[in-house]
């Protein structure tokens, strides 16, 4: 292949790289693009950010707004500590049930959200009456929706290390079990569990199956009820909630990056 043919191929290629980035900005942005123009319509044709003024003056989504980010923050944290220690542990210390973990993370996709809740009404039920009936006690439903997703997302950042030879070398120089897994592998899998925290955060912000049915007042059931009587507001809503998540990917493209290493500069003779 001569330098010509070379240089043609390589602008196809930048083409159809373009192309296909163009169709997925498209794909995402215009149905954006349209919310953002139903939730401005104002009387006569006229454009107004009421819906988006009453964002920050509605009460009732203000504290659904607050509710979701605290499930938001509770999932997340409350998964990472479940899966993180426990992945590592059965790498290193029993590989035999390595499988039989993975099967149990999974189980929730085959689950239904409707056959969970009727499966789990009665137990909120109980906890309802003898502990709490705080919205916050969705936290420990939502860990087991976004178990299946940070299973495999962890696991995706396991995968790149040699788990043994890092343990037995920290091990060899004194450091504990959790200062294997909280100084040697956790920074070493940053991309991975910042992954799975923002696929926890985005299922967290989307639920609303299991808090209506559980007749908790959540940021999507609020939404659904204020769109009954404003559409406009409920799509505002709406569009905040995903451009906040296209923030959140953007932050994690940045933050999963490793620093990259400093040349030693050589010493002078």
């Amino acid at each position: 292949m001569t330098s010509i043919d070379r240089a043609r191929a390589r602008r196809g290629e930048a083409t159809l790289r373009l192309a296909i980035l163009f169709s997925v900005l498209g794909y995402l942005l215009l149905p954006m693009l349209a919310m953002f123009e139903f939730s401005t319509r104002g009387p006569g044709g006229q454009r107004t950010l009421a819906a988006w003024a009453e964002i920050g003056t509605n009460p009732d989504l203000l504290g659904a707004i607050i509710l979701q980010l605290e499930l938001a923050a509770l999932t997340v944290l409350l998964a990472l500590a479940l899966l993180v220690p426990t992945m590592i542990l059965v790498r290193l210390k029993r590989p035999g049930l390595n499988r039989v973990l993975e099967f149990i993370c999974l189980l929730p996709l085959t689950v239904p959200a409707i056959v969970l809740v009727v499966g789990l009404g009665p137990v909120y039920g109980l906890v309802g009456r003898f502990v709490s009936e705080s919205p916050l006690t969705l936290t420990f439903i939502y860990v087991i929706l976004v178990l299946p997703y940070n299973y495999r997302a962890i696991a995706s950042g396991l995968d790149t290390l040699d788990l043994v030879t890092l343990s037995e070398a920290a091990r060899v120089f004194g450091s504990s079990w959790n200062g294997v897994i909280w100084r040697i592998v956790v920074p070493n899998i940053r991309g991975a569990l910042l992954a799975a925290a923002l696929i926890s955060v985005a299922l967290v912000l989307g639920e609303f199956t299991i808090s209506s049915l559980l007749s908790f007042e959540t940021l999507q059931v609020i939404i659904n009820e204020i769109g009954k009587r404003n559409a406009s507001v409920a799509v505002a809503v709406s569009l905040a909630a995903l451009c906040f998540a296209f923030m959140l990917l953007f932050i994690l493209s940045f933050a999963g990056q490793r620093p990259e290493a400093r040349e030693i500069p050589e010493k002078e003779e």
